[in-house]
């Protein structure tokens, strides 16, 4: 389990079998890029992401956890493009460990300008992969109008109405298995 603060950097080798074409170009990209973290996301910003997820998440099963990184550590940038470090992520901060297979990361690359979404096998047969690679598209969009708290907060509000769908409404399952706050990786 990956231990993680503000500003945590998790240094792991991917533990994935999906190969990337290794690219000098990106390695380069992420190894100048200067981050400004604070600039995108200050703390009350943090505040209404975890705000957000505890609203997503309100009265199903579903999981949600934001990751806001701003570049691939350049240990792996050589090797990995953000849909392998978003199943790295997926993987080691146990998103993939809720009780009913139910959740979902949702991960933002500031360097490359991209989000992945990856979601939990309890998902994957219930839904189609354009739903959510619009929900990506919405948040792209917003980012590039330099929206950032709304990119972020209007596409957790879009994966919990997606959950919602799916997991049936009870206040049993009110208990959260994953923190509501943004995890922020330089």
């Amino acid at each position: 389990m990956v231990i993680k603060t503000d500003t945590t950097q998790i240094i792991t080798q991917p533990k994935l079998d999906e190969q990337v074409q290794p690219s000098l170009k990106r390695w380069f990209k992420h190894f100048l890029y200067i981050s400004s973290m604070h600039n995108y996301f200050n703390k009350n910003d943090r505040i209404q992401i975890a705000k957000a997820v505890q609203h997503a998440e309100k009265g199903h099963a579903g999981e949600i956890q934001v990751v806001i990184e701003g570049h691939i550590p350049c240990s792996q940038a050589y090797h990995q493009n953000t849909r392998l470090r978003a199943q790295q992520l997926f993987a080691e901060l146990g998103v993939w460990g809720t009780e009913l297979n139910s959740g979902v990361l949702l991960y933002l690359n500031l360097c490359e300008r991209k989000v992945e979404i990856v979601i939990d096998r309890g998902l994957k047969n219930a839904t189609q992969a354009e739903t959510w690679n619009e929900i990506c598209q919405n948040i792209i969009v917003n980012l590039t109008q330099k929206q950032y708290l709304r990119a972020v907060t209007g596409g957790v509000n879009e994966i919990g109405q997606i959950l919602d769908q799916y997991y049936v409404k009870t206040d049993l399952h009110d208990q959260n298995e994953l923190p509501n706050e943004p995890i922020i990786l330089k």
